[in-house]
């Protein structure tokens, strides 16, 4: 299952995921992005649902509806709804500040605690949840005095949320992209990317698939001894900016 699957990184995760043989339930807000990635994938491997998960009624819907059309309980989990709302912290609007909190951050510990609930009432034993964060929460980022804490909280509740669940069979880590070309980026002008790329190693934006593939690869087993870490996708961005 994955949040934020209409677009972007959610939408190449999906892919991914199906790709590697995986049925995927694709949730997004956006009906008509949901819809179209699950059209991308084929109705054999993918149902599409509309979820807002900053709402806790509307996330217990979605994994009731997700148990019952596949007639199974999800065992990877890959949160990467996300919002924006940028504007200099003394003109920062206190509505675009809580909107981005409740969905970046509430919304992955809501749907993170609902589906936690689940695999333990079903007893199931090997688990992995994979949380989609960013450079910027480590470094912070102008103009985004909400997206940065959104983001440095998910990292916070990775590594909280991998300690609780150790000993319950569900592994939790968090993959962090740094400049990816995504609908998100694409309204950042062209003057301010190119500056931003002056401080990418490798000189270029990363691709959604390449954040992708991190998911899958925490999402397998081939990390099965890997919960509460992180991984920078960044093309060399320095954390210590």
């Amino acid at each position: 299952m994955c949040t934020g699957g209409g677009s972007g990184i959610g939408r190449a995760v999906c892919q991914v995921l199906a790709r590697e043989g995986a049925k995927v339930a694709v949730v997004d807000q956006n009906e008509a992005g949901a819809n179209e990635t699950a059209q991308l994938i084929g109705a054999d491997a993918s149902k599409a649902y509309t979820t807002d998960v900053s709402s806790s009624s509307s996330v217990r819907e979605l994994l009731t509806n997700v148990q019952t059309q596949f007639s199974d309980v999800p065992t990877v989990l890959v949160n990467s709804a996300g919002i924006t709302r940028d504007a200099f912290l003394l003109k920062m609007k206190e509505e675009n500040f809580d909107k981005v909190i409740d969905v970046n951050l509430k919304g992955t510990f809501l749907v993170t605690q609902a589906l936690a609930r689940m695999i333990l009432e079903n007893k199931i034993q090997n688990a992995s949840f994979v949380n989609i964060a960013s450079i910027v929460g480590k470094i912070g980022n102008i103009g985004q005095s909400n997206y940065a804490p959104s983001k440095a909280g998910v990292l916070a509740l990775t590594k909280t949320a991998a300690l609780e669940f150790g000993r319950m069979g569900i592994r939790v880590n968090a993959v962090v992209p740094g400049f990816i070309d995504t609908p998100m980026t694409s309204t950042i002008p062209d003057k301010v990317k190119d500056s931003l790329l002056q401080l990418v190693a490798m000189g270029r934006m990363g691709r959604p698939e390449e954040i992708a593939e991190a998911c899958l690869f925490l999402a397998s087993d081939r990390s099965s001894y890997m919960t509460g870490t992180s991984i920078d996708v960044t093309g060399g961005m320095p954390v210590g900016l």
